[in-house]
């Protein structure tokens, strides 16, 4: 009971300092608050856990699961390998960028425009489940499953968004190029591109933690005997619940890494746009 009443003390505490940090203009505002209030969910949850006896096998205290993830750091680094920097990049990259090519195909063919995307959209109703599958019947237990099931699954939001994006310039925009004799292609390049950048970088947000949970949920249905969704299904076999937490925060870091890196990438090619600009 001494550890819950000090969790929920700590819990009080991070919230009124949050509060007051939420009306300073201190610009690490932005970062402690944050980071205060996941460290106050982090004590909350040891207190409770232990305060209340919960066992390992239903809830492990983070205490735990990070002592677990300090001793099996060289598990955890091969899952990751395998499952992330082969699995998901892999399949990121080669589907994005289909989907980018398959877009300006599209915007050149009214026929494409027609019946591509209904096909596509039909596709991308298709539950993983059902895919992942077929695709290891395909390509196999290795991480080449994995990345086409991470394509299936990032080409149709990129897609989508990027089509969006080629229609965003306006018509008398494509009229002033016109009158100064650019042909399409000169105009994607120098107008329409640049225009779409900001609906592309949406799609490829979206499609970055889709990556990671396509690649992570592929591997329950094959693989060798490497990988988080592999490591995942057989910790919770053997009921070792901190090896599956470190799993999933291992999974959490790398989706956030993930879309930092597209966002940092996005600040700097669009950093003309409006949604960029920093607030005065």
């Amino acid at each position: 009971m001494t550890a819950i009443l000090a969790a929920i003390a700590f819990w009080l505490a991070a919230w009124a300092t949050n509060v007051a940090l939420s009306r300073s203009r201190m610009g690490a505002a932005r970062t402690l608050t944050p980071a205060i209030f996941g460290a106050a969910i982090l004590v909350l949850w040891e207190g409770i856990v232990r305060g209340l006896g919960v066992p390992e096998v239903i809830l492990p205290p983070p205490s735990v699961v990070a002592v677990t993830f300090i001793e099996r750091r060289d598990i955890l680094w091969t899952d990751f390998v395998q499952t992330i920097l082969k699995g998901a990049v892999t399949g990121y990259i080669m589907g994005c960028g289909a989907a980018l090519v398959t877009a300006v195909l599209i915007d050149r063919s009214p026929f494409l425009t027609r019946g591509l995307l209904p096909v596509g959209n039909f596709l991308a109703a298709l539950p993983i489940v059902g895919v992942a599958p077929i695709m290891v019947m395909w390509f196999g237990f290795g991480w080449q499953s994995k990345a086409a099931v991470v394509f299936a699954m990032v080409f149709f939001p990129v897609l989508v968004n990027a089509v969006a994006g080629l229609q965003a310039s306006e018509p008398m925009q494509r009229d002033l190029m016109r009158t100064y004799g650019a042909g399409y292609w000169t105009t994607l390049g120098r107008l329409r591109i640049p225009a779409a950048m900001p609906f592309v970088f949406n799609g490829l947000k979206i499609a970055t933690t889709l990556a990671v949970i396509g690649a992570i949920v592929a591997e329950f249905f094959g693989s060798p005997t490497r990988g988080m969704g592999f490591r995942i299904s057989t910790a919770v076999g053997s009921l070792a619940l901190p090896m599956v937490w470190a799993q999933i925060v291992v999974a959490a870091l790398s989706g956030t890494a993930f879309y930092g890196i597209v966002v940092w990438v996005e600040s700097r090619i669009t950093f003309w746009h409006p949604s960029q600009r920093r607030r005065a």
